[in-house]
C-alpha cells in the first residue's frame, strides 16, 4: 500500500511539475513573440509592416510543438488584444483583429499550430526539413492573412501588398529561425515531443 501511495504521490508531482513548466514555455512563447512584434519597420505602400512577429512564430511553433506553441500565439493574442501594447510597434487592442492586419494575426496561431505538428514527427531534426515546415507555416500566415486584406486594399492589390514584398524579408526569417532552432531544445527539453 505504502508503495502505491508513494508511486501515485510521485505521478502527481510528476503532473504537477509538467503542467508548470508547460505553463511557463507557454508565457515565455507569449513574451517572445511579444519581443519580436517590435521590430516593425512600416512601408509606406501598405499596411502591413514588416516585423520580427514571423521569426517568433516559426521558432515558436518548432520549439514548443503544435498544442503549446498555439497557445502561447493565442496567449499573445490575448495580452495583445487587452491593451499591453504587444502587437507590431508597440500596438494593443482588439481593433487589430478588424483592421488590414487581422488576418495574419489568426494566422500566427495556425501556422505555428503547423510547423510544431510537424517539428512533433521529426521535421525539426534537420535544416532543410525544419526549413520546409517553417515554409508551410509561412504559406499558412499567407493563407489567413492575403484574403482579409484583400477586403481591405481589394484583391488586385493583396498579394502585392500582403505578400509578394514580404517573400524576401520572410526567407531570411526563415533561415535565422531553422538555424536557431537547435539551441532552443536546451530551454524546452525533451518534453517538447509531448506538443
Amino acid at each position: 500500500m505504502k508503495g502505491m501511495a508513494g508511486r501515485r504521490g510521485a505521478a502527481v508531482l510528476a503532473d504537477e511539475n509538467k503542467i508548470v513548466r508547460d505553463t511557463g514555455l507557454v508565457v515565455g512563447g507569449s513574451l517572445l513573440l511579444a519581443l519580436c512584434a517590435q521590430i516593425s519597420i512600416p512601408l509606406w505602400f501598405t499596411p502591413v509592416p514588416i516585423t520580427g512577429q514571423t521569426l517568433g512564430v516559426l521558432l515558436i511553433g518548432a520549439a514548443l510543438g503544435s498544442r503549446r506553441g498555439a497557445l502561447a500565439i493565442v496567449l499573445y493574442l490575448i495580452e495583445g488584444g487587452s491593451g499591453l501594447p504587444f502587437f507590431a510597434g508597440g500596438g494593443s487592442g482588439w481593433a487589430a483583429f478588424s483592421g488590414p492586419t487581422g488576418g495574419y494575426l489568426i494566422g500566427f496561431v495556425a501556422a505555428a499550430y503547423v510547423v510544431g505538428w510537424l517539428a512533433e514527427r521529426g521535421w525539426d531534426r534537420r535544416f532543410w526539413t525544419a526549413a520546409a515546415a517553417m515554409l508551410a507555416a509561412e504559406f499558412v500566415i499567407y493563407l489567413f492573412g492575403v484574403p482579409w486584406l484583400a477586403y481591405f486594399v481589394g484583391p488586385a492589390d493583396a498579394l502585392p501588398k500582403g505578400m509578394f514584398p514580404f517573400i524576401p524579408g520572410d526567407i531570411i526569417k526563415l533561415v535565422i529561425a531553422a538555424l536557431v532552432l537547435p539551441s532552443t531544445w536546451n530551454l524546452v527539453g525533451r518534453q517538447r515531443k509531448s506538443g
